[in-house]
C-alpha cells in the first residue's frame, strides 16, 4: 500500500492530470495539469512549489555525531559550521556509492541528514562504540521545495525576513505566518531556492499560506516532470537513473565511485578515515576509467535523421533511459537521462563516458531511433551544468 504525504490532502485535489508516481513508498504528482510545461516555466520564470516530504531524514545528535558522520560520508563534516548544509555522496568499503544527499548543522552537536535510500541501518552500523542518537524523523518532518526567480521574495512576504539574507547552502530556523520552520537555500533544480521542513502536523498550514501569499507572484505546484527536466539542466544526477547505488548492483560493472561521477570536489582524501577512502586514494592515483558528463545533441543531425524518413523532428520531453553514445564505430559510454530544454533550446543529456573520450568538444555519436530504425546522430562533450544561473547563488 503506497503512502500519502501529510501535504497529500491538498495536493490529490490539485492533481487534475491524475499523473502519479511513486517516491520512496509515496504518492506524488508527476504533473498537475495534462502537461507539465506549466509547471516547468514555473521554476524558470516565477516559483513552483513541490512536495519532497517522501525524502528519508535522520537526525543525528550526541558528542559523537560529527565523528559519525565524518566516518560515513566522503566530506569533512566536522568542519562545517552551524547552520551549513553539505552536499555528499557515501560508499560502501570499495569505494562505491551507495547514496547521496545532503548533511545539515543544526547546531555544535546535531545533524539532519537527508537521503533518497532508507539509510538507518547504515547509520547504526557505523555508530558503534560512539556517543550519538539516532532518529529517523521521516514522517514526523514534512517538506516543501520553493524554487524560481520569486521564491525570495514570497518567503519574505510570510515574515520570513532572515531569509533574504539566506546564503547559498545554508540553514536558518524562521516563523512563516507564525508556523516554525527551518529553511535551507538548497534545491534540485539548479535555480534560485529554497527547501522548507516543518513538523508534519502542521504541513497544511504551511501550504496554504504559501499558495495564499504566493499566488500574485506566480506560485505554481508542480510535480516530478518538471523538476526531472530542471534537474537535468541542473546537471543534477539521480539515484537509480543515473547511478545504480552499490547496494542494488547485481553486478560489481554496475556501479560507480565519486569520482567516476564527477564528485571528485566532494570527496576529501585528507580525511584520516571514512569507508572506501583507501579504495578511492588508490583510483585517483591511476584515475577514473569512467566520467560522468553533460552530452550536447546536434539540432541539424536530428533534423536531418527525421528528414531522411520524410518526418518533422521530435522535441524529446525528459527521458530516462540507456542510450548508446559512440566514437569511431565503437561504444565508448551510454546517456542515462537528457531531453530538449526550453530555456536553452538545446537537447541535452548526462552520460557515462570512458575517460578518453570525456575531455570537452569531444565529438561522439548518440543512438537514435527515428521511425522503428537506430541511427546515430552528431554529439559533443560539454560543461555541466547546461544551466547555471548567477541568481542561485547571489
Amino acid at each position: 500500500m503506497l503512502k500519502t504525504t501529510p501535504f497529500h490532502e491538498r495536493v490529490s485535489a490539485l492533481c487534475v492530470s491524475h499523473a502519479w508516481r511513486r517516491w520512496a513508498g509515496c504518492l506524488v504528482a508527476s504533473s498537475y495539469e495534462l502537461s507539465h510545461e506549466r509547471e516547468y516555466h514555473a521554476i524558470r520564470s516565477s516559483a513552483a512549489l513541490l512536495d519532497i516530504s517522501p525524502l528519508y531524514k535522520y537526525r543525528v545528535e550526541g558528542p559523537g555525531a560529527a565523528r559519525l558522520l565524518d566516518r560515513m560520508v566522503t566530506r569533512t563534516v566536522a568542519r562545517a559550521a552551524v547552520g551549513q548544509v553539505l552536499y555528499t555522496p557515501w560508499c560502501d568499503a570499495a569505494g562505491k556509492v551507495i547514496d547521496d544527499g545532503t548533511i545539515a548543522r543544526l547546531d555544535e552537536q546535531a545533524f539532519r541528514l537527508t537521503s533518497a535510500d532508507p539509510g538507518l541501518r547504515w547509520l547504526e552500523e557505523n555508530a558503534r562504540g560512539l556517543d550519538v542518537a539516532i532518529e529517523d524523523i521521516s514522517a514526523q518532518l514534512a517538506a516543501l521545495a520553493l524554487q524560481g526567480p520569486a521564491s525570495r521574495a514570497i518567503l519574505q512576504d510570510l515574515g520570513g525576513m532572515e531569509v533574504g539574507a539566506l546564503k547559498y547552502f545554508r540553514v536558518t530556523p524562521a516563523r512563516l505566518r507564525e508556523i516554525p520552520v527551518t529553511v535551507s537555500r538548497t534545491g534540485y533544480t539548479g535555480d534560485l531556492g529554497y527547501e522548507i521542513w516543518v513538523e508534519a502536523g502542521r504541513a497544511l498550514e504551511l501550504w496554504d499560506a504559501l499558495i495564499e501569499v504566493g499566488t500574485s507572484r506566480g506560485i505554481t505546484p508542480t510535480g516530478l516532470a518538471a523538476l526531472d527536466l530542471a534537474r537535468i539542466e541542473a546537471g543534477l544526477m539521480l539515484i537509480e537513473v543515473d547511478y545504480v547505488p552499490a547496494r542494488k548492483a547485481v553486478i560489481a560493472a554496475q556501479t560507480s565511485s565519486p569520482l567516476e561521477l564527477d564528485l571528485a570536489w566532494a570527496v576529501d582524501l585528507k580525511k584520516e578515515h571514512f569507508v572506501g577512502r583507501e579504495a578511492l586514494a588508490r583510483e585517483a592515483e591511476r584515475g577514473p576509467e569512467w566520467r560522468f558528463v553533460g552530452i550536447e545533441i546536434e539540432w541539424s543531425a536530428l533534423e536531418r535523421l527525421y528528414a531522411e524518413a520524410g518526418l518533422p523532428p521530435v522535441l524529446p520531453a525528459a527521458w530516462r533511459a540507456s542510450i548508446p553514445l559512440y566514437a569511431g564505430g565503437a561504444q565508448v559510454g551510454y546517456c542515462s537521462s537528457g531531453g530538449w530544454s526550453p530555456i536553452l533550446k538545446r537537447y541535452i543529456a548526462l552520460a557515462h563516458v570512458q575517460s578518453r573520450w570525456a575531455a570537452l568538444d569531444t565529438p561522439l555519436e548518440m543512438e537514435v531511433t527515428v521511425e522503428h530504425q537506430r541511427r546515430r546522430a552528431q554529439a559533443r562533450v560539454v560543461k555541466k551544468p547546461f544551466f547555471d544561473p548567477e541568481r542561485k547563488r547571489t
